[in-house]
């Protein structure tokens, strides 16, 4: 299957703001704009939303920031997967 290009003209301000919600969401523009295409195809709609919960990921990483802080205050913040995995079956004993 041969690519093609499509082209369109928006406002920079647009386009610099979806890029910067793309980047949070893990992804570029145009794998965006690739996306949208494909489920528009396979819903024969508009099929989805995908929303940034600013609650949500400030939550997860506080919990983060708050086990590593735990983890360097109890001296184990440099364990590696091998004694981590010790410690658990320890711990299920």
């Amino acid at each position: 299957m041969s690519n093609t290009l499509i082209q369109f003209r928006t406002e920079e301000t647009t386009r610099i703001e979806a890029a910067s919600i793309c980047e949070k969401l893990g992804i570029d523009l145009p794998t965006y704009l690739r996306m949208c295409m494909v489920r528009l195809i396979q819903e024969n709609g508009v099929p989805f939303s995908m929303k940034i919960d600013d609650t949500f990921e400030n939550r997860g990483m506080e919990a983060m920031k708050t086990a590593s802080r735990i983890a360097a205050e109890n001296g184990i913040s440099d364990m590696t997967l091998d004694e981590i995995n010790a410690e658990i079956a320890e711990a299920r004993r």
